[in-house]
């Protein structure tokens, strides 16, 4: 990636943030600027986070040792796994922010556009590579995608967001099929691509825009999104200027599907086909063997991946730093950032996975539950209205006092707003942060959405039961774990025969 087309930006990033952290700047002003940058101010205007690209979820070793150093030398606090698989490391000043931003270039970590109306962040089935039963490595192709599209960080009437993700099999963790634009694998070697898709305000599932697609022709849906956009795209209705508002402005999924192949028509004049070389696993085991929870067998004989799961995507960051000192010696290992806010480390030998598993045991969720997906929150996030981190701890406290087994809640996704950055939409058990008014008085609140789904083939969104007050989730929670336990059956299997029965359970804690 050439990141010296971005090295010019940043002295006047140096310029307006000391201007903003002395107060010279106003809050909106600055919010405008920044994004571009990757970088927002958080609440109060104090501190700031920057918002570290991870292409397709993959962090190098060298990449991690870059994070684990400035963790060390800028005396980081605190950090986050995204959903859209980036690193953000918070509560930094002004000068901290320009200092890491520029040298986070000379890594070819790029910052520029992780934030605002550009490209983000391309997205990547995690364990792309080293899975069993995936259909094929889609890696090479989301990190090619990711070059292709820096092109277009200073391009002109691009949507508020861009988000374009890779899956490597059906169970569609990147949400390849509603996304802004998604390449789903197939059996054959190919892609489903699925465009105009997104969750948040008006959210929809993406329309299926072509099939049996060559990995190497991917760039030429690239092209062909960003066209359709340029011609259809609200982009002066900030509100509207995502690209599954589209959808409505060209009558329905196939007036969508017709314009944008349209558009593919214009592309498919460029030369954009593209020739990826995948570089695989070589490594081998050397006879060790590792097995216990947190453990997977990689499809490579001998080699292993270790399961990572920080509580709330919030890591330890002594933990994050060990991790980077002991990978730094293990060959092709690496850590990859899912879009639940788990990391895995992958290509482990047998003794290599015991000690990482030895490392991150202490950090990591010991449940499905302690899993739960949540944003950063309303007490850093500025647009947020609840403070998502804040309830996903109250819930794993009360669950665990109310020694609930391990299956008998699913994995939660919490948004602290309508943004669905915590992406309730599609989990089984979703809240989106609220407000409501009790007794004359506005209370923190959450509205309860469930039966989401994100797998490719039963995608759906959730169905909104209520809306209750902050302080009354934990305990419903708990009476919903004893309900499940009582029945014999987990969570999954107890929704899927009595849909409707959570709905009962709810009933007295909706305000």
């Amino acid at each position: 990636m050439n990141t010296e087309l971005f090295k010019n930006d940043l002295p006047e990033f140096r310029e307006k943030t000391a201007d903003f952290y002395a107060g010279r700047l106003d809050k909106n002003v600055y919010k405008g600027f920044s994004g571009y940058y990757g970088s927002y101010a958080q609440k109060g205007g104090e501190k700031g986070m920057l918002r570290l690209r991870m292409t397709a979820g993959r962090v190098t070793k060298e990449k991690l040792a870059f994070v684990a150093d400035v963790i060390r030398r800028y005396g980081v606090k605190r950090a986050h796994f995204t959903t859209c698989q980036s690193i953000q490391l918070h509560d930094l000043d002004g000068m901290t922010i320009s200092n890491i931003m520029e040298e986070a270039l000379e890594k070819d970590i790029v910052t520029i556009g992780a934030g605002g109306d550009f490209p983000r962040n391309v997205m990547c089935s995690p364990l792309s590579g080293v899975e069993d039963d995936e259909y094929f490595n889609v890696q090479p192709w989301a990190e090619a995608a990711a070059a292709y599209l820096m092109g277009f960080i200073k391009a002109e009437k691009m949507p508020r967001k861009l988000k374009v993700c890779f899956s490597s099999g059906p169970r569609n963790v990147t949400h390849a099929t509603y996304r802004d634009l998604g390449f789903a694998a197939r059996p054959d070697g190919c892609f489903d691509v699925y465009s105009a898709g997104g969750l948040g305000n008006h959210p929809l599932m993406g329309v299926l825009v072509a099939e049996k697609v060559q990995p190497e022709d991917i760039l030429y849906y690239i092209k062909a999104m960003w066209l359709t956009f340029r011609a259809y795209g609200n982009y002066e209705n900030r509100g509207k200027a995502r690209t599954r508002y589209m959808q409505e402005v060209c009558g329905g999924p196939e007036g969508y599907r017709a314009a944008y192949l349209e558009k593919l028509q214009e592309a498919l004049k460029e030369d954009l086909k593209l020739s990826v070389q995948g570089q695989p696993v070589v490594k081998a085991g050397d006879g060790t063997e590792a097995s216990g929870k947190g453990i997977l067998p990689q499809k490579q004989k001998g080699l292993y991946t270790v399961i990572w799961h920080p509580i709330g995507g919030q890591p330890d960051l002594d933990t994050l730093c060990a991790v980077s000192d002991a990978v730094a010696g293990m060959e092709a290992a690496e850590m990859r950032l899912a879009p639940d806010e788990t990391a895995y480390i992958v290509n482990l030998t047998g003794s290599e996975a015991m000690k990482l598993l030895e490392i991150t045991q202490k950090d990591s969720a010991q449940t499905l539950f302690e899993t739960s997906v949540s944003c950063i929150g309303a007490a850093t996030c500025q647009v947020g209205l609840c403070d998502s981190q804040a309830l996903l701890a109250a819930c794993i406290e009360a669950v665990r006092k109310a020694a609930i087994k391990d299956g008998a809640l699913p994995q939660m996704h919490i948004s602290g707003c309508p943004s669905s950055c915590g992406t309730h939409q599609t989990g089984a058990i979703g809240f989106r942060g609220a407000s409501k008014r009790v007794d004359g008085k506005a209370e923190a609140a959450f509205v309860l959405t469930v039966n989401g789904c994100e797998v490719q083939g039963r995608e759906m969104m959730g169905r909104e039961v209520g809306t209750i007050i902050e302080k009354d989730i934990p305990a419903f929670l708990v009476k919903l774990g004893n309900a499940v336990q009582e029945s014999g059956m987990d969570y999954t299997a107890w929704a899927e025969v009595y849909p409707q029965a959570i709905d009962a359970v709810a009933a007295e804690y909706i305000a």
